[in-house]
């Protein structure tokens, strides 16, 4: 006879787009799996009463940057989850612009093994699309993808040589691994430090069009329709890469896109006199921008939120706005921000949790995204009412670069559970 140990979470807003259960009631967790509620409550069961909170499929981010290995003074594997699981993520995907950039077996099992021993997450390495990210020669999909990479990409750089591109997409396909484009033309971008318009003129800093990414978008989307393999476009940022994700998928091409919270709240106003914690790449862009990609994120032409979460210290943020390095932290801030979009009634609860959740882990093809019985016991519990002030003192991650510092944000995950296991908790 065996101990199992049962976790009870009693009278919640039971919250799943697959079953399409919208409903009060309770949760019951046997190890690692969700089970079917018993009658009565076993004796010594870990039992969370969250009335008036929601129960959701683990938050899933397939866009992170764990700086691990290499630069681990930005994040660690370790803090990294930390923050992830603070902000409601039961998985992470973790993009392979590491040092050494994550091209080969060793690197992936790596990250693998050192996140089994120290994540608060579940981490999915992404391996990369060419050898060094250097965009010459095509990685080892292989064995990267017998280690457990879900995907390949370059990301934080772009693939210039588009035969190269078409032969990933073809190899990435044939070993069953999603293709993530970092669209962005380097001959058209090189240099830039913002969006181009009216404020990089005043602020004399060099711009980069909104067609740096819209160009290779296109190009993604032509070669995705002639090899007939999928292609995922990351942190889409303009409304010309809007038009033209939702055109292909008319005609039926296989593109998946992406959206970070950045671009849905903020726009390049946000830079104010420099401020660095408000440059990335792509940049934040115009309030035209920024209602297109909230319309994406409405009508389903992006399919998922992701954070592009991208830590770094005062050392490569404290220079000036041209020489500071893009990137802002995400983990603990998306779950807020996104409720937002709720609360502003564009979206419902559902498609929130179907872009944070459900999406990402059919597109990666991996487990969660769900409640139904079964499956796997990764769950966050989120109070939408709670009220929080967003201070370098609260944040779980090394980086404290994030262009949300104190705003007062609402909602909030209080119960973030992992094939069982609590990670974090609030209540």
């Amino acid at each position: 006879m065996t101990n199992s140990k049962i976790t009870v979470l009693q009278n919640g807003r039971i919250i799943d787009p697959v079953s399409g259960v919208d409903t009060i009631g309770d949760i019951w967790i046997e190890d690692e799996l969700i089970i079917t509620p018993g009658e009565t409550l076993p004796e010594t069961c870990q039992l969370f009463d969250v009335q008036g909170k929601w129960i959701v499929p683990g938050l899933i981010d397939m866009h992170v940057h764990l700086r691990e290995p290499g630069e681990e003074y930005k994040e660690t594997i370790d803090s990294g989850t930390r923050a992830a699981a603070a902000g409601g993520f039961t998985a992470i995907a973790s993009m392979p612009n590491t040092t050494p950039v994550n091209d080969c077996a060793s690197v992936t099992e790596f990250i693998q093994k050192t996140a089994s021993n120290k994540g608060f997450t579940r981490v999915y390495p992404v391996g990369a699309i060419s050898k060094g990210s250097q965009g010459l020669e095509l990685a080892e999909y292989g064995e990267m993808k017998a280690s457990g990479a879900v995907a390949v990409t370059d990301d934080g750089l772009p693939v210039a040589d588009s035969q190269l591109m078409r032969r990933a997409m073809e190899y990435a396909g044939s070993h069953d691994l999603l293709l993530i484009s970092h669209p962005e033309e380097i001959a058209l971008s090189q240099n830039g430090a913002m969006n181009e318009g009216v404020i990089s003129t005043r602020l004399g800093l060099r711009g980069i069009p909104s067609a740096a990414e819209s160009v290779m978008v296109y190009r993604e989307i032509a070669l995705a329709e002639l090899t007939g393999q999928q292609v995922h476009i990351a942190h889409v940022s303009t409304a010309a890469s809007m038009n033209l994700i939702r055109d292909a998928k008319a005609r039926g091409v296989k593109v998946s896109a992406e959206a970070t919270p950045h671009h849905f709240t903020l726009t390049e106003e946000a830079i104010g006199d420099y401020n660095t914690n408000a440059k990335m790449n792509p940049p934040l862009r115009t309030e035209k921008d920024r209602q297109a990609i909230r319309k994406g994120l409405e009508d389903g032409t992006l399919d998922v939120i992701a954070t592009d979460h991208a830590p770094h210290s005062v050392l490569e943020k404290e220079l000036e706005f041209d020489q500071a390095a893009n990137g802002i932290i995400g983990l603990e801030t998306s779950l807020p921000l996104s409720l937002g979009l709720v609360r502003d009634g564009l979206i419902d609860i559902m498609r929130m949790v179907e872009l944070m959740s459900s999406a990402p882990a059919r597109i990666l093809k991996v487990a969660g995204g769900t409640l139904a019985v079964g499956s796997v016991a990764d769950v966050t519990v989120v109070d939408p009412d709670k009220e929080f002030i967003f201070t370098k003192e609260i944040i779980r991650s090394r980086g404290k670069n994030s262009p949300f510092l104190d705003w007062k944000l609402q909602g909030k995950a209080v119960l973030t559970i992992m094939g069982g296991q609590i990670t974090h908790s609030e209540i």
